[in-house]
Protein backbone atom coordinates (compact mmCIF):
# COMPACT_ATOMS: atom_id res chain seq x y z
CA UNK A 1 0.00 0.00 0.00
CA UNK A 2 1.45 3.33 -1.02
CA UNK A 3 1.54 6.11 1.52
CA UNK A 4 1.16 9.65 0.21
CA UNK A 5 0.96 12.93 2.06
CA UNK A 6 -2.55 13.39 0.61
CA UNK A 7 -3.81 9.95 1.63
CA UNK A 8 -7.30 10.40 3.05
CA UNK A 9 -9.26 7.80 5.01
CA UNK A 10 -12.53 8.38 6.73
CA UNK A 11 -12.46 7.55 10.41
CA UNK A 12 -14.15 4.17 10.04
CA UNK A 13 -11.74 3.14 7.27
CA UNK A 14 -8.76 4.35 9.27
CA UNK A 15 -9.69 2.61 12.49
CA UNK A 16 -10.67 -0.57 10.66
CA UNK A 17 -7.47 -0.69 8.66
CA UNK A 18 -5.26 0.21 11.60
CA UNK A 19 -1.59 0.74 11.20
CA UNK A 20 -0.95 -2.89 10.28
CA UNK A 21 -1.97 -2.26 6.67
CA UNK A 22 0.62 0.50 6.51
CA UNK A 23 3.49 -1.45 8.03
CA UNK A 24 5.31 -1.42 4.70
CA UNK A 25 6.50 2.09 5.50
CA UNK A 26 8.40 1.10 8.63
CA UNK A 27 9.92 -1.96 6.99
CA UNK A 28 11.42 0.01 4.11
CA UNK A 29 9.00 -1.16 1.41
CA UNK A 30 7.23 1.07 -1.17
CA UNK A 31 5.53 4.10 0.31
CA UNK A 32 8.04 5.19 2.92
CA UNK A 33 10.87 7.70 2.45
CA UNK A 34 13.99 6.07 3.84
CA UNK A 35 16.55 8.67 2.83
CA UNK A 36 17.33 12.10 4.29
CA UNK A 37 14.60 14.64 3.64
CA UNK A 38 15.00 17.05 0.74
CA UNK A 39 13.65 20.22 2.32
CA UNK A 40 16.00 23.10 3.05
CA UNK A 41 17.86 22.96 6.36
CA UNK A 42 16.06 24.52 9.29
CA UNK A 43 16.84 24.77 13.00
CA UNK A 44 16.45 21.28 14.43
CA UNK A 45 15.83 19.74 17.82
CA UNK A 46 17.09 16.21 18.46
CA UNK A 47 15.06 13.88 20.70
CA UNK A 48 15.02 10.26 21.83
CA UNK A 49 11.55 8.70 21.52
CA UNK A 50 10.81 5.46 23.39
CA UNK A 51 7.83 3.38 24.40
CA UNK A 52 6.99 0.24 26.34
CA UNK A 53 10.15 -0.10 28.41
CA UNK A 54 8.39 -2.53 30.81
CA UNK A 55 10.98 -2.30 33.58
CA UNK A 56 10.47 -4.55 36.61
CA UNK A 57 12.09 -4.31 40.04
CA UNK A 58 14.09 -7.46 39.21
CA UNK A 59 16.77 -6.62 36.60
CA UNK A 60 16.65 -10.23 35.38
CA UNK A 61 12.93 -10.16 34.67
CA UNK A 62 12.30 -11.27 31.10
CA UNK A 63 9.63 -12.15 28.55
CA UNK A 64 10.87 -15.16 26.65
CA UNK A 65 14.21 -14.24 25.14
CA UNK A 66 13.76 -10.52 25.81
CA UNK A 67 15.28 -8.77 28.83
CA UNK A 68 13.80 -5.25 29.18
CA UNK A 69 16.40 -4.08 31.71
CA UNK A 70 19.27 -4.97 29.37
CA UNK A 71 17.58 -3.32 26.41
CA UNK A 72 16.97 -0.11 28.36
CA UNK A 73 20.57 -0.07 29.55
CA UNK A 74 21.64 -0.08 25.88
CA UNK A 75 19.30 2.82 25.13
CA UNK A 76 20.77 4.82 28.00
CA UNK A 77 24.26 3.99 26.72
CA UNK A 78 23.30 5.32 23.29
CA UNK A 79 21.89 8.50 24.80
CA UNK A 80 25.04 9.12 26.82
CA UNK A 81 27.25 8.66 23.77
CA UNK A 82 25.46 11.45 21.90
CA UNK A 83 23.03 13.19 24.25
CA UNK A 84 19.72 14.36 22.75
CA UNK A 85 17.94 17.44 24.01
CA UNK A 86 15.46 15.23 25.77
CA UNK A 87 13.99 11.75 26.03
CA UNK A 88 10.30 10.85 25.91
CA UNK A 89 8.98 7.50 27.14
CA UNK A 90 5.48 7.01 25.75
CA UNK A 91 4.04 4.84 28.48
CA UNK A 92 4.26 1.36 29.97
CA UNK A 93 7.36 2.48 31.81
CA UNK A 94 6.84 -0.34 34.34
CA UNK A 95 6.47 -4.06 33.76
CA UNK A 96 2.83 -4.88 34.53
CA UNK A 97 1.24 -3.21 37.56
CA UNK A 98 3.33 -0.08 38.03
CA UNK A 99 4.70 -1.23 41.37
CA UNK A 100 6.67 1.23 43.46
CA UNK A 101 9.81 -0.93 43.26
CA UNK A 102 9.55 -1.00 39.46
CA UNK A 103 9.99 2.76 39.38
CA UNK A 104 12.91 2.57 41.80
CA UNK A 105 14.61 0.38 39.19
CA UNK A 106 13.60 2.80 36.41
CA UNK A 107 15.26 5.62 38.32
CA UNK A 108 18.45 3.57 38.71
CA UNK A 109 18.53 2.84 34.98
CA UNK A 110 17.99 6.49 34.09
CA UNK A 111 20.37 7.91 36.71
CA UNK A 112 23.35 8.20 34.29
CA UNK A 113 21.25 10.73 32.36
CA UNK A 114 20.74 12.97 35.39
CA UNK A 115 21.71 16.58 34.60
CA UNK A 116 22.50 15.52 31.01
CA UNK A 117 19.22 14.50 29.38
CA UNK A 118 15.76 15.36 30.80
CA UNK A 119 13.36 12.42 30.66
CA UNK A 120 9.63 13.01 30.13
CA UNK A 121 7.12 10.22 30.72
CA UNK A 122 3.60 9.61 29.51
CA UNK A 123 1.59 6.93 31.32
CA UNK A 124 0.41 3.62 29.90
CA UNK A 125 -1.89 0.85 31.07
CA UNK A 126 0.93 -0.90 32.97
CA UNK A 127 1.77 2.23 34.94
CA UNK A 128 0.37 3.41 38.25
CA UNK A 129 -0.07 7.17 38.36
CA UNK A 130 0.39 7.52 42.12
CA UNK A 131 3.47 5.30 42.26
CA UNK A 132 5.34 6.87 39.35
CA UNK A 133 4.68 10.40 40.60
CA UNK A 134 5.79 9.38 44.10
CA UNK A 135 9.14 8.20 42.72
CA UNK A 136 9.61 11.03 40.22
CA UNK A 137 8.47 13.90 42.40
CA UNK A 138 9.76 16.75 40.28
CA UNK A 139 9.18 15.76 36.65
CA UNK A 140 10.49 18.11 33.96
CA UNK A 141 8.26 20.09 31.62
CA UNK A 142 5.20 22.23 32.26
CA UNK A 143 2.71 20.08 34.17
CA UNK A 144 -0.90 20.95 33.36
CA UNK A 145 -3.85 21.10 35.79
CA UNK A 146 -5.96 18.25 34.37
CA UNK A 147 -7.88 16.33 37.02
CA UNK A 148 -6.69 12.75 37.55
CA UNK A 149 -4.34 12.95 34.56
CA UNK A 150 -0.63 13.66 34.13
CA UNK A 151 -0.26 16.07 31.20
CA UNK A 152 3.02 17.76 30.29
CA UNK A 153 3.96 20.43 27.75
CA UNK A 154 7.54 20.38 26.50
CA UNK A 155 9.09 23.15 24.42
CA UNK A 156 11.37 21.42 21.94
CA UNK A 157 12.94 24.20 19.90
CA UNK A 158 11.03 24.55 16.62
CA UNK A 159 8.22 22.24 17.81
CA UNK A 160 6.27 21.59 20.97
CA UNK A 161 5.52 18.19 22.50
CA UNK A 162 2.28 17.63 24.39
CA UNK A 163 2.35 14.48 26.54
CA UNK A 164 -1.17 13.25 27.17
CA UNK A 165 -2.30 10.60 29.65
CA UNK A 166 -4.21 7.61 28.24
CA UNK A 167 -3.99 5.47 31.40
CA UNK A 168 -7.50 4.35 32.30
CA UNK A 169 -7.10 1.36 34.64
CA UNK A 170 -3.83 -0.16 35.83
CA UNK A 171 -2.97 -3.48 34.15
CA UNK A 172 -6.06 -3.40 31.93
CA UNK A 173 -5.41 -3.06 28.23
CA UNK A 174 -7.71 -0.25 26.96
CA UNK A 175 -6.82 3.43 27.17
CA UNK A 176 -8.93 6.55 27.56
CA UNK A 177 -8.10 10.24 27.43
CA UNK A 178 -11.43 11.11 29.00
CA UNK A 179 -13.62 14.19 28.78
CA UNK A 180 -11.64 16.40 31.17
CA UNK A 181 -8.43 15.87 29.21
CA UNK A 182 -10.16 16.28 25.84
CA UNK A 183 -11.73 19.54 27.05
CA UNK A 184 -8.32 20.72 28.24
CA UNK A 185 -6.83 19.85 24.84
CA UNK A 186 -9.55 21.77 22.98
CA UNK A 187 -8.88 24.86 25.11
CA UNK A 188 -5.12 24.54 24.77
CA UNK A 189 -5.28 24.23 20.99
CA UNK A 190 -7.52 27.30 20.82
CA UNK A 191 -5.24 29.50 22.92
CA UNK A 192 -1.73 28.32 21.99
CA UNK A 193 0.43 29.88 19.30
CA UNK A 194 1.15 28.32 15.90
CA UNK A 195 4.21 26.32 16.96
CA UNK A 196 3.96 22.84 15.37
CA UNK A 197 2.60 20.31 17.87
CA UNK A 198 3.34 16.63 18.31
CA UNK A 199 0.93 14.86 20.67
CA UNK A 200 2.51 11.97 22.56
CA UNK A 201 0.60 9.33 24.52
CA UNK A 202 0.65 5.58 25.07
CA UNK A 203 -2.26 3.83 23.41
CA UNK A 204 -2.34 2.91 19.73
CA UNK A 205 -5.16 3.83 17.36
CA UNK A 206 -6.41 0.53 15.99
CA UNK A 207 -10.10 -0.39 16.07
CA UNK A 208 -9.73 -2.72 19.03
CA UNK A 209 -11.20 -2.84 22.51
CA UNK A 210 -7.61 -2.77 23.78
CA UNK A 211 -6.57 0.50 22.15
CA UNK A 212 -7.47 4.18 22.68
CA UNK A 213 -11.22 4.01 23.18
CA UNK A 214 -11.90 7.70 22.51
CA UNK A 215 -9.65 8.05 19.46
CA UNK A 216 -12.60 9.13 17.22
CA UNK A 217 -13.23 12.07 19.58
CA UNK A 218 -9.53 12.89 19.58
CA UNK A 219 -9.51 13.06 15.78
CA UNK A 220 -12.59 15.28 15.80
CA UNK A 221 -10.65 17.74 17.93
CA UNK A 222 -7.34 17.74 16.05
CA UNK A 223 -8.23 17.20 12.38
CA UNK A 224 -9.15 20.87 11.74
CA UNK A 225 -6.25 22.23 13.83
CA UNK A 226 -3.42 22.42 11.31
CA UNK A 227 -0.70 23.05 13.89
CA UNK A 228 -1.14 19.46 15.11
CA UNK A 229 1.38 17.66 12.93
CA UNK A 230 1.81 14.17 14.38
CA UNK A 231 0.67 11.67 16.98
CA UNK A 232 3.40 9.63 18.68
CA UNK A 233 2.44 6.52 20.64
CA UNK A 234 3.35 2.94 21.55
CA UNK A 235 1.27 0.11 23.11
CA UNK A 236 1.17 -2.25 20.11
CA UNK A 237 4.89 -3.11 20.31
CA UNK A 238 4.97 -2.53 16.54
CA UNK A 239 7.07 -0.03 14.62
CA UNK A 240 4.80 1.60 12.04
CA UNK A 241 4.13 4.85 10.22
CA UNK A 242 0.81 6.01 8.79
CA UNK A 243 -0.97 9.25 7.92
CA UNK A 244 -4.55 10.40 8.54
CA UNK A 245 -5.92 13.70 7.22
CA UNK A 246 -2.32 14.86 6.86
CA UNK A 247 -1.51 14.01 10.49
CA UNK A 248 1.45 11.65 10.78
CA UNK A 249 0.91 8.62 13.00
CA UNK A 250 4.15 7.33 14.53
CA UNK A 251 3.85 4.00 16.35
CA UNK A 252 7.12 3.66 18.26
CA UNK A 253 8.82 0.29 18.71
CA UNK A 254 8.86 -1.26 22.16
CA UNK A 255 12.04 -1.32 24.19
CA UNK A 256 11.09 -4.21 26.46
CA UNK A 257 9.87 -7.12 24.36
CA UNK A 258 8.25 -7.95 21.04
CA UNK A 259 5.08 -9.75 20.01
CA UNK A 260 6.17 -10.31 16.39
CA UNK A 261 9.54 -11.58 15.15
CA UNK A 262 9.72 -9.04 12.32
CA UNK A 263 9.54 -6.07 14.67
CA UNK A 264 12.61 -4.31 16.10
CA UNK A 265 13.08 -3.36 19.73
CA UNK A 266 14.72 -0.04 20.46
CA UNK A 267 14.26 3.70 20.18
CA UNK A 268 13.79 6.39 17.57
CA UNK A 269 16.08 9.40 17.16
CA UNK A 270 13.91 12.30 16.02
CA UNK A 271 15.50 15.33 14.38
CA UNK A 272 12.61 17.78 14.42
CA UNK A 273 12.16 21.07 12.57
CA UNK A 274 9.21 23.38 12.01
CA UNK A 275 8.71 21.75 8.60
CA UNK A 276 9.11 18.06 9.38
CA UNK A 277 11.46 15.53 10.81
CA UNK A 278 13.88 12.70 10.17
CA UNK A 279 13.27 9.63 12.34
CA UNK A 280 16.13 7.15 12.71
CA UNK A 281 15.57 3.70 14.18
CA UNK A 282 18.12 2.43 16.70
CA UNK A 283 17.38 -1.26 17.17
CA UNK A 284 18.83 -2.88 20.30
CA UNK A 285 17.16 -6.31 19.98
CA UNK A 286 14.49 -8.15 18.01
CA UNK A 287 14.72 -7.57 14.26
CA UNK A 288 17.87 -5.48 13.87
CA UNK A 289 17.93 -5.76 10.06
CA UNK A 290 16.50 -2.26 9.69
CA UNK A 291 18.68 -0.66 12.35
CA UNK A 292 19.63 2.82 11.18
CA UNK A 293 16.69 3.21 8.80
CA UNK A 294 15.65 6.85 8.38
CA UNK A 295 12.02 7.82 7.77
CA UNK A 296 11.53 11.43 6.64
CA UNK A 297 8.21 13.20 7.24
CA UNK A 298 6.95 16.59 6.12
CA UNK A 299 4.35 18.31 8.30
CA UNK A 300 0.99 19.33 6.86
CA UNK A 301 0.45 23.07 6.26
Amino acid sequence: MTMRSDLRLNRREFLAAGTAALATGALGLPGCATKPSSYAPAPASRWALLADTHIAADPDDHSGEFYPHRHMAKVVEHALANPPEGMVIAGDVARLQGLADDYVQVRKLLSPLDSKVPVYMALGNHDDRANILAEFTNPPGRIQPVKNKHVTIVDAGPVRLVLLDSLWKVNETPGLLGKAQRDWLKAYLAESDETPLLLCFHHSLRDSDGDLLDSPRLFEIIEPVRKVKALVYGHSHDYLYAVHEGIHLINLPAVGYSFRAEMPLGWVEANLTARGGDFTLHAVAGNTDIDGQVTSLTWRT
